[in-house]
């Protein structure tokens, strides 16, 4: 297999959002074919018609094209292995399921969904008992020719050892006593997963299969599909499980509890995707010998490689992504990154606000794109005031002297005729040297005036050209009404 040229897929089932594990394997095996020169496949597995949920094969390919995974070959694009959806390709799972039949690898099965359902314990756990598994070909014409509904099972050996070497873990082997007849086809016509993803990995030309581990004692039962067939086994390669973390520190498998799960989820939460890709691709991989961790996607495809794949647990950490996330959003060019910050703006606030200036002052102050709403929040409205704000110990001011420097501040404001941020700043700086004040406490007591809130996007300056003149001036004569 070394000498073939190295294939992967990506095979997700259409039954909602885009999980952030699914995006996880997607960009593992996108990467590992990639740093070899290989090829990358998208399959669509929607044989489990119950769990179809509608538009979800669209949102699989648009979180794909948001996160610069493109494929060689799959829907929309084609391939000579098509088609790429498998409720297209039913015959060839039925042509398959009989060759296994045939060569007694597969037999038809009878039983009722009542009987199933009387081999479970109490605990509602059961496995096939072989029920069906010595009919003879008199029985079987008789049920088909009575029209009993029917499935096809793969017929599992009695005795020995099933193993297989993975590529993260080692060798991973199942006594065969532990593995039940799994069914093939069901009673609707439609192959399961446990059958249909092998058929097609191996006529799409399929070289490393990637998932996640959750699958690593499942994999025996699919080797032997391979060995009935007469066909060279993949490599496997299974990723350490997926974690979360909640506000207590206790790490479980990631779920719905821990926060935003979905690339979609984390996208509306104002997530940029190239930031999610970066730090998704470090959860379960490092690169040899490097300590970097900012990579774009062709960086990765140069970088990525199985042996800096980890056994353990990866813990997806939101605190760290909003980092991730904030360093991105800060080099981002000031054109794209108004492209996302205006229009909040332009939705929560008045025309009277020099929205453009304020969204420079959040440029490198936010770590999301939701953040800009609360970090705005004392712009769109005017917040109760804590006095307590005016003192501040490093400029040594207090409310009573804050009240001086407002009353004396505000004629000279009013006197301004340019507005903007250098000629508001010469009025106060040229104030606090007549006064011989220091001009930090000169802008500690204009700019809490005008925001009422001690931490903000900019100085007291700045702020006031955010507001315009009218809207400053006015903020300035209530906080002296509120301290007189």
């Amino acid at each position: 297999m070394a000498d073939k040229l190295i294939k992967t897929r990506f095979a997700p089932s259409p039954t909602g959002f885009m999980h952030i594990g699914n995006l996880r394997t997607a960009l593992y095996s996108y990467l590992l074919a990639k740093s070899q020169s290989g090829k990358f496949i998208l399959r669509i597995e929607d044989t489990d018609q119950v769990r179809l949920v509608e538009g979800a094969a669209d949102v699989i390919l648009k979180t794909l094209e948001m996160t610069g995974i493109d494929y060689d070959e799959g829907p929309g694009v084609g391939g000579d292995n098509g088609p790429y959806v498998q409720s297209q390709r039913l015959d060839i799972y039925r042509g398959y399921a009989q060759k296994l039949i045939d060569s007694g690898h597969a037999y038809y099965c009878f039983c009722t969904p009542e009987r199933l359902e009387s081999l479970k314990d109490d605990k509602g756990i059961g496995g096939y008992d072989g029920h069906c598994r010595s009919l003879s070909k008199e029985e079987i014409d008789k049920n088909m020719a009575e029209g009993k509904p029917f499935v096809i099972r793969q017929r599992m050996p009695d005795t020995g050892t099933t193993s297989y070497v993975d590529q993260v873990y080692g060798e991973v082997s199942i006594d065969n006593s532990e593995l039940r007849d799994q069914v093939l086809i069901k009673a609707d016509g439609y192959p399961t997963y446990n059958f249909c993803h092998v058929v097609d990995d191996y006529l799409m030309g399929v070289t490393h299969v990637v998932r996640g581990n959750e699958y690593l004692t499942s994999t025996p039962k699919y080797c032997l599909l391979y060995d009935a067939f007469g066909w060279e086994r993949p490599c496997y390669v299974h990723l350490p499980l997926l974690m979360g973390k909640d506000e207590d520190g206790n790490v479980s498998k990631l779920s719905k509890r821990h926060g935003a799960v979905s690339f979609q989820d984390l996208v509306n939460d104002g997530f940029l995707p190239q930031a999610i890709v970066n730090y998704i691709a470090l959860l379960g991989w490092c690169p040899k010998g490097s300590e970097q961790e900012f990579f774009t996607m062709d960086e990765l495809k140069q970088s990525f490689s199985i042996d800096g794949l980890s056994k353990s647990p990866a813990v997806f950490d939101y605190e760290k992504l909003r980092w991730f996330n904030s360093e991105y959003i800060k080099k981002l060019p000031d054109d794209l990154y108004e492209e996302k910050a205006l229009p909040i703006l332009d939705e929560i606030l008045g025309d009277n606000i020099d929205k453009k200036k304020l969204a420079q002052l959040l440029h490198s102050r936010i770590s999301t794109f939701s953040d800009i709403r609360e970090s705005v929040a004392f712009v769109s409205d005017r917040l109760d005031m804590d006095s307590s704000l005016y003192t501040n110990k490093k400029n040594k001011t207090t409310p009573e002297s804050c009240l001086e420097v407002l009353r004396d501040c505000l004629p000279l404001l009013e006197g301004v005729s340019d507005w903007n941020n250098d000629e508001l700043f010469a009025v106060l700086k040229d104030y606090a040297a007549s006064k011989e004040k220091k001009a930090g406490a000169v802008m500690w007591a204009i700019r809490i005036a005008v925001a009422r809130q001690g931490v903000t996007p900019g100085g007291a300056t700045e702020l006031m050209e955010v507001f315009g003149r009218e809207e400053s001036l006015d903020r300035i004569r209530q906080a002296i009404s509120e301290l007189a």
